[in-house]
């Protein structure tokens, strides 16, 4: 079979007051916009949206502080922030009706999207999305681990430096991410990593008003089985899939088995790399 790209072109587009920078993908089918985590570039999901993009119209965004997208130091890095944007990002492209695919930092990006701006929003995936908040269990990562390795990158990582923060990457993993976590600002990180404990998304999740899909990784910590239980009492409805050999990386961890998981819950499944 070719190995034939579905990516379509990168792009800026001014939204709620801010240059937000995207890559496109596939072009065809239902809109689906990914929202990557805390120190993920659109750019490092480009595998994952080449798989969207054989059945859907794939995006992949640059949130605030991150990538191409605008940063400053009087930026609002906050979720509130974050959700507008995603909001206007879609309304500004005349999208329409969309399903949204966050992981971690996106996942909690798109469930106060869901109860603030749920305007086209057709279905929610949340992928291991950290469930810390006031008074609650802490995000099992550490705030050092994101700004000690975005410093290195500044200066220059190596792939062996990069290695050490994520041993278990291939080299092709760790060479993207050693280009460009460069691009993540450290202020946007810091806040984001603080709103893990300070944003109360629980009390967002009754306010979800559309399908949405849980995805919860075997061996990434962040969601127990406590926390599973507690989420579907508040969203009755919410549909769950596990992927037991990932860590909190999903489709770094286990690629087959995220989009496994999906299942046709999008409307259409993640067939495999070597299917027609």
């Amino acid at each position: 079979m070719p190995n034939t790209s579905h990516f379509l072109y990168g792009a800026n587009v001014r939204a709620n007051g801010i240059r937000q920078h995207y890559l496109r993908y596939g072009g065809q089918g239902p809109t689906v916009v990914i929202v990557p985590g805390i120190t993920s570039p659109a750019v490092t999901w480009g595998f994952v949206a080449e798989r969207f993009g054989r059945h859907f119209d794939t995006y992949v965004l640059d949130v605030r502080g991150r990538g191409l997208s605008e940063a400053s130091a009087s930026l609002n890095y906050g979720l509130d922030a974050c959700a507008a944007d995603v909001a206007a990002f879609t309304e500004a492209l005349g999208l329409g009706s969309y399903q949204l695919v966050g992981h971690s930092m996106g996942a909690r990006i798109g469930i106060r999207l869901a109860h603030k701006h749920p305007q086209g929003l057709d279905k929610l995936v949340l992928i291991d999305p950290p469930v810390s908040g006031p008074g609650r269990r802490r995000y099992p990562s550490q705030l050092p681990w994101y700004i000690d390795s975005i410093r290195l990158a500044q200066g220059g990582i190596t792939i062996e430096q990069m290695r050490q923060f994520c041993p278990t990457w291939t080299e092709e993993q760790l060479r993207l991410r050693a280009e460009w976590l460069q691009t993540c600002d450290e202020r946007a990180i810091v806040t984001t990593f603080d709103g893990f404990h300070q944003d109360d998304i629980h009390a967002d999740v009754p306010h979800v008003k559309v399908p949405t899909l849980l995805m919860v990784a075997g061996r990434g910590g962040v969601i127990q089985a406590e926390d599973q239980k507690e989420l579907e009492q508040l969203l009755p409805g919410l549909q769950l899939a596990h992927v037991p050999n990932a860590g909190h990386m999903i489709p770094w961890d286990d690629e087959e088995g995220f989009y496994a998981a999906f299942g046709n819950f999008l409307g259409h499944a993640l067939t495999p790399a070597n299917a027609a």
